[in-house]
């Protein structure tokens, strides 16, 4: 083999060995946070609920839009000592900064809901990349916090959209109890949906927004009812597995024996 041809050869095997190299950092970076597809039947599921033995459900907040009742909210989970997940868009995290390290210094989850609030279904890769990484780097910036946990707007993916939120790694997380509080059809309908849902067992994740009209005003009796059917509360991040485990076809998170 003549010396031009050796180099070519050369050349060929470093640039492989660097590809390789990357693809390995990816991998290990990515299997990190998501080391368990949620695919079932070649369809990507989120994380909707969990299977526990404990009675334990999950209080969410979407925040999207207004911050008027933000500070009720923080000081009625104070009062019932209970943690829950701040689902923050990045317009609101922009508005709200003082807002969002309240939430962080009551120890309440810090999670990703998109930067704009639209739909992902039909944005190219790259821009599904910003809508993720561009909140997570302004509540970086603003609190320290490194947020693993995302929130699709609207309830609204694909396949492709929930492997991008791996790839970029974070754990998918929707619901499996909607109280339904952004129709505003008043407080005893919002604790009524959430206690009456059929979904409302051990490791529920349940939907409630900061920005509705009468969701601050019903939470106070919400806990109560939950604390005498003997659940209790925990943030997200508490709730999930965060390795071995599967979904199944409701999106239910259950631990691989």
């Amino acid at each position: 083999m003549n010396v031009e041809k050796r180099k070519k050869w050369r050349n060929y095997g470093i640039i492989a060995l660097a590809l390789g190299a990357a693809l390995f950092g990816s991998f290990q970076y990515i299997s990190s946070y998501s080391t368990v597809s949620g695919n079932i039947n070649g369809k990507e599921m989120p994380i909707c609920s969990v299977e526990i033995e404990e009675k334990k459900v999950a209080l969410t907040f979407d925040a999207a839009w207004g911050n008027e009742d933000t500070a009720r909210i923080l000081d009625i989970l104070k009062k019932h000592k209970v943690q829950a997940t701040f689902f923050m868009t990045g317009d609101w995290v922009e508005k709200y900064p003082e807002e969002v390290k309240a939430v962080k210094e009551a120890g309440h989850d810090l999670a990703n809901h998109s930067a704009s609030h639209r739909s992902m279904i039909g944005l190219e890769k790259e821009e599904q990349r910003q809508e993720i990484l561009s909140v997570h780097e302004k509540v970086l910036e603003l609190t320290g916090e490194e947020m693993r946990l995302f929130r699709v707007p609207y309830d609204n993916y694909d396949d492709e959209i929930i492997r991008n939120i791996q790839a970029c790694g974070y754990y998918p997380i929707q619901w499996s109890v909607d109280s339904l509080d952004w129709k505003d059809y008043g407080v005893k309908d919002i604790v009524e949906t959430v206690l009456e849902s059929r979904e409302l067992k051990n490791g529920a994740i349940i939907l409630l927004h900061n920005g509705t009209k009468y969701t601050a005003e019903a939470l106070d009796d919400l806990l109560t009812e939950l604390e005498k059917k003997g659940y209790q509360m925990v943030p997200v991040s508490k709730l999930i597995y965060k390795k071995g485990f599967y979904l199944d076809a409701a999106g239910r998170q259950l631990k691989k024996k």
